[in-house]
């Protein structure tokens, strides 16, 4: 059966390859927005702690919808295709972001802000000096967690019109091809390994860099 996969990666590149960066573009996308919205709600959260309840709890009660479930209820709304899979992906993947942003600033050493706020810094100055610098290291594991998240869901988004390397294993299932369903597995798990590479390289940069002296 392995031999069979790669046989059919090889005839096929073409096909794979296409698949693989409308993969990038639909996870890309979700994950750009999502780190946007989730970044900004964190931080309201974090300043506004009374809000946080309501925005975990909403956001955790979301993320216990089955995926499938949640596809299927957007697609009454929204249509099949790639707009209602942004729509899904950047949903689920608003949690991690949301969660670590919050806990990253909240569990900054209240000396530190009051130090900073006693030599005159503003709340402005002490959200992107002070706040966002030393919540960087959690924040960074959120988004690892999003973008590697996101790409094994977006799966998923063949099975309603969307591209993506979904795309492959819905064939494969249809046809009761195994191999090119595994091929298209296989694709999308090399692609998560290879984003938490790169993220854990960006993380391990970011807290090497906090623990250099000034």
């Amino acid at each position: 059966m392995i031999i069979q996969v790669f046989e059919i990666l090889l005839q096929r590149k073409d096909f794979f390859i296409n698949l693989v960066w409308q993969h990038i573009a639909l996870t890309g996308i979700s994950v750009s927005i999502a780190m946007v919205v989730g970044l900004l709600l964190g931080i309201l959260i974090s300043e506004y702690r009374k809000l946080s309840f309501l925005v975990l709890g909403v956001t955790n009660a979301i993320y216990t919808v089955p995926t499938i479930a949640l596809f299927g209820m957007l697609m009454w709304l929204t249509g099949i295709g790639n707009t209602t899979a942004v729509i899904a992906l950047t949903v689920y993947a608003l949690l991690p972001m949301v969660r670590n942003t919050y806990t990253g600033i909240t569990t900054i050493d209240s000396s530190i802000i009051e130090a900073a706020v006693g030599m005159g810094s503003t709340n402005f100055q002490l959200l992107y000096r002070i706040k966002l610098p030393l919540a960087a290291p959690v924040i960074i594991t959120g988004i690892r967690n999003m973008v590697v998240m996101t790409i094994a869901t977006g799966g998923i988004a063949a099975f309603i019109g969307a591209g993506g390397l979904g795309v492959g294993i819905y064939r494969g299932i249809s046809s009761n091809n195994t191999a090119l369903t595994l091929a298209g597995s296989l694709l999308i798990a090399l692609m998560a390994l290879f984003a938490d590479y790169l993220m854990g390289l960006l993380e391990g940069l970011i807290k090497k860099k906090r623990r250099m002296p000034q």
